[in-house]
Parts: structure tokens; sequence; C-alpha cells
């Protein structure tokens, strides 16, 4: 199974800012749309970084007068892994693992094409794993 699976299922909606954007506005953007982590995405809508919740956090326990001046830019991580549609859930998996983050934007060609996050991935191997299951229950029954 590949990521292009999880899209297809998922959507290829993806919620960025601009490197300008206040910290307490993406906090709010993360809060209200229930999501882990925002794109920020440079003026030729290429991914500069990306901010996620811990980064919040980690902002936050830093500079106890306030969020108020702090921009993306200031936060966001800067080295970004990627996926591609082909990479499968897997090599996604083990990426998130290795690097200790849990959301892979997806580039095809180098267009940002969508976003999976480790609960994304979670899902479809789950999925995997049940259809599998649902097969091998079929075959025995059937033979039997």
């Amino acid at each position: 199974m590949t990521i292009a699976s999880v899209l297809r299922e998922k959507g290829r909606d993806v919620i960025s800012v601009q490197p300008t954007t206040k910290v307490q506005e993406i906090a709010g953007i993360i809060a209200s749309r229930r999501i882990g982590a925002v794109l920020v995405m440079d003026k030729d809508k290429r991914v500069a970084g990306i901010v996620s919740e811990r980064d919040v956090v980690k902002a936050v326990a830093a500079r106890p007068d306030g969020l108020h001046a702090l921009q993306a830019q200031e936060i966001m991580t800067r080295a970004v892994a990627y996926a591609t549609p082909q990479t499968t859930i897997e090599e996604a998996m083990e990426m998130m693992d290795q690097g200790y983050f849990r959301h892979l934007p997806v580039l095809e060609n180098g267009d940002l094409v969508g976003i999976i996050s480790i609960r994304d991935v979670v899902k479809a191997r789950i999925q995997r794993h049940e259809h599998e299951a649902d097969n091998l229950l079929s075959y025995i029954h059937g033979r039997g």
C-alpha cells in the first residue's frame, strides 16, 4: 500500500501559513482545525518548513512573556522530510519513527500534493491487515 492510496481516501487538502504568520494564529488554526501541524509555504508556494503542536508548545515554554510577535519562521522546522505518492506506508512509518515526527508532506515532481500523519499511516495499516484477515477467513471457509 502506498501513500497515494492514503491520499485518495483522506484527500489532498493541506493547511498552510506564511513564514510571517504569528505563532498565536498558528495555535488557533491547529486548535480549531483539530490538526497536529501546518506547513509553512514560501512566496513561490514551496514548503519552507513545518510548525507542529510540539513546536508551539516549545515556543510557549521558551517565552513566558508571550508569543505576540513570534512568527512561524522563528519556530518552524526547516529540514522537512518528504514522501512521494509512491512511498509505501511502511517506508513512511519508518521515516516518521526515525525522525521522531508525526507529519509528512507529500511531493510529486517537486509539487506539494498532500500531507499525511502518523494516524493516517496507522489507519491504513490496520485496514490492510483487516482486509488480509477477511481474505484468509474467506479462503478457509470457502475450502471447508
